[in-house]
């Protein structure tokens, strides 16, 4: 069986690329699972039909017979730090708010580009916390929410939770850039429209080129609604 798929240019990553979060959610969407782990093979691109594979749990997304990403249901297995307030997200992501953005090496990115206008981005900043943590704080608008609901499309809350995870392993303005590799996520309840939410992340290891971290959104009254865990690889310089 096979289908098409688009990927909307208003969510890109890099500028000619979609967002990889966003990418990896829309392919998981298409699995029966609360949990999934979707790896990109090469930029997704954007505003172009992307055919649809099903076989033996598995799906891929193809663009003109090349393999873009591909993904199957998983488990997520990661100890998850403890719940922070939408109120102290929101005072580390102010705190970080000049070195999140005065590097970043994709600025008009859907998620966390700071140079997407509030209700078009994201605009998820992560800032320190301390020991290692980094958090941002999210308030969903109405724009990702699905046709018929308030809660936001789970392909954008797995957009959220990839950003997050780079930040305990970035180099921003200190070396290359990193891109998305794999990720994975459980969306265990849903995310509300118009609520404040923490985005919590935090490393898991570097292991040359390859990043590892991990990444959990909390609600108002501290309880985890989604966790991920992401594998970015660093550019090769030159």
């Amino acid at each position: 069986m096979s289908d098409l798929l688009t990927l909307p240019a208003r969510f890109n990553g890099p500028e000619r690329s979609a967002n990889g979060g966003y990418t990896c959610g829309r392919v998981a969407g298409l699995l029966d699972a609360e949990a999934a782990s979707v790896s990109l093979r090469r930029p997704p691109p954007l505003e172009r039909p992307l055919r649809v594979a099903f076989g033996q749990g598995r799906v891929e997304l193809r663009d003109d017979g090349e393999l873009v990403a591909e993904g199957a249901a998983d488990e997520l297995l990661i100890d998850v730090p403890e719940a922070v307030t939408p109120d102290r997200a929101a005072a580390a992501s102010r705190a970080g708010r000049e070195h999140w953005t005065k590097a970043h090496p994709f600025p008009g990115c859907v998620v966390c580009g700071p140079q997407r206008a509030p209700g078009d981005g994201m605009r998820v900043f992560p800032g320190a916390l301390g020991d290692g943590l980094f958090a941002a704080d999210w308030i969903p608008d109405e724009s990702l929410s699905g046709d018929d609901d308030d809660m936001v499309r789970p392909e954008c809350v797995w957009a959220a939770l990839d950003c997050p995870t780079s930040a305990p392993v970035a180099n921003f303005g200190q070396g290359p850039p990193m891109v998305l590799a794999r990720l994975t996520a459980r969306l265990a309840c849903p995310v509300r429209i118009g609520e404040p939410h923490a985005l919590v992340s935090w490393p898991l290891g570097v292991e040359g080129r390859k990043r590892h971290g991990a990444c959990a959104l909390f609600d108002s009254e501290g309880r985890l609604l989604c966790a991920s865990r992401a594998l970015w690889i660093e550019l090769k310089q030159g």
